[in-house]
């Protein structure tokens, strides 16, 4: 069944008018929106209501985190063996009933941090899943010619997410009493499910047959393909210290709003909210910038702008009248330059990844940058244990700068404002011949894969028969 009618000439539709791919779409925001804020909810619940330690605070953060470092390679692997609609209801239904346990806990008088702790668990494994298979359910849901604006839709969904979710986290702890504050989450994972479900295009199930029978192979052949990009192991590892050194910051920042700069509940949902409107004027740039002065010089210098405005923070000191103002600038700005290096560095990304291997590098990637986290948050909690909130967060925002300093000597620092896309002969072939071969691999960014010659084979062939009939 057609979502839409034809275009000119019995072209596909256009992909907005395709019904399936505006529910997936939709499914896949409101799902990101409330796993990122409900990864701040929980958090500045402990903060506020149970009035956590920064020690504690560490601890819980990891846990949300954890799943990421466990479970990345293994849900690649598994979510390219299943029909990827079903594991994203699934997950959405589960995450929606598990922070159901919070207010159900807070009325029986349970709430305790034991409980937030499962709950973050539970939720942290689910949202693994749910990130992994929306990716490979694109890939069967739109033809090959729509796959890069539909992957550019959606992976500009999960930026704003990343970026708007402690926003929306934040406003909803100051609008909310307590536990209450998580229902609005489990809103958006209910609203996803019902959006997904509604997809009538019917998804093949994968065959499992198909190439290595083993789970442990398939990780191995993600982790191979990313390894033998050295434009894919940059993104990797520009992710990694991001994503550690952000963690660690983010542990004390939600310290450090409420206790060291004494904001209220209201005024640090506020503060958290402009990172929000920062986010849409990002992906608006995202749209021309990189094509105008390449995707090098827009990823390093953006990068630069949204870690280096974080070293305000430190410096500021006095009341919430002179602070606010200056953090809603610093969040908006962050908002703004973060979500730019998301969307180029997911544009650089789907560049090189051929269709039928995404899960996996999708889940390598998370996997490299998201799998430190859990350390990061625990060093922060740590640090601001020892050095006290100010300094921690000092050192750690001066960290951060370790993500842009690598990019700009990294080959990411070298694109142009054109990326060249891979054309694999097969699933995995891309995996083998840099398995296979001796030499150094190609960049896909600068070299396109071509077919083996066939003609050439068939020729050699047909020779030894002959020699071996003479």
């Amino acid at each position: 069944m057609k979502a839409a009618a034809d275009g000119p000439d019995g072209a596909p539709p256009g992909l907005w008018r395709d019904a399936d791919f505006r529910r997936l779409w939709v499914g896949q925001t409101a799902s990101q929106f409330g796993a990122q804020s409900t990864m701040v909810v929980l958090p500045l619940l402990a903060v506020v209501s149970l009035h956590a330690t920064s020690g504690q605070l560490g601890f819980l953060r990891a846990v949300e985190q954890l799943p990421n470092l466990l479970l990345s390679l293994f849900a690649g692997a598994w979510v390219d063996r299943r029909r990827a609609r079903t594991v994203m209801v699934s997950a959405d239904c589960g995450r929606a009933l598990v922070l159901a346990v919070l207010p159900a806990a807070y009325l029986l008088g349970l709430l305790g941090l034991p409980v937030l702790l499962v709950v973050a668990l539970l939720v942290g494994v689910l949202s693994v899943f749910f990130d992994v298979a929306y990716q490979a359910s694109l890939v069967r849901l739109v033809g090959r010619d729509r796959l890069m604006r539909g992957n550019s839709a959606l992976e500009g969904s999960r930026s704003a997410a990343q970026i708007g979710g402690p926003a929306l986290g934040g406003l909803l702890v100051s609008l909310f009493a307590g536990p209450v504050a998580v229902v609005p989450g489990a809103f958006f994972f209910v609203w996803s499910a019902l959006s997904i479900r509604r997809i009538r295009r019917r998804e093949p199930v994968p065959a499992r047959g198909d190439g290595p029978a083993r789970v442990r192979q398939q990780i191995l052949e993600g982790l191979r393909f990313v390894a033998g990009s050295t434009s894919l192991r940059a993104v990797g590892i520009a992710s990694a210290l991001f994503q550690f050194w952000f963690a660690a910051l983010m542990t004390v920042y939600l310290l450090y709003l409420p206790r060291g700069l004494h904001l209220s509940g209201t005024a640090v949902g506020v503060a958290l909210a402009a990172m929000g409107p920062g986010a849409v004027a990002g992906s608006l740039l995202a749209a021309r910038l990189p094509g105008r002065f390449g995707y090098g010089k827009v990823l390093v210098s953006s990068a630069v702008v949204a870690d280096g405005v974080m070293l305000c923070v430190p410096a500021l000191d006095g009341s919430a009248a002179v602070t606010l103002p200056v953090l809603i600038g610093v969040n908006f700005a962050f908002g703004t330059f973060g979500q730019l290096v998301n969307v180029t560095m997911m544009a650089v990304r789907q560049a090189i990844t051929p269709v039928r291997i995404q899960g996996r590098v999708v889940a390598t990637i998370n996997f490299a940058g998201m799998g430190l986290t859990p350390v990061g948050s625990l060093l922060g909690g740590f640090l601001a244990g020892r050095w006290g909130l100010r300094t921690t967060l000092l050192v750690t925002a001066v960290a951060l700068s370790l993500s842009p300093l690598f990019m700009a000597f990294s080959p990411l620092a070298r694109l142009g404002r054109h990326l060249r896309h891979e054309r694999p002969t097969g699933p995995l072939d891309a995996c083998r011949q840099r398995t296979d071969s001796t030499r150094t691999a190609p960049d896909p960014l600068r070299e396109e894969f071509s077919p083996p010659d066939a003609t050439g084979a068939r020729r050699a062939r047909t020779r030894w028969q002959g020699r071996r009939r003479g």
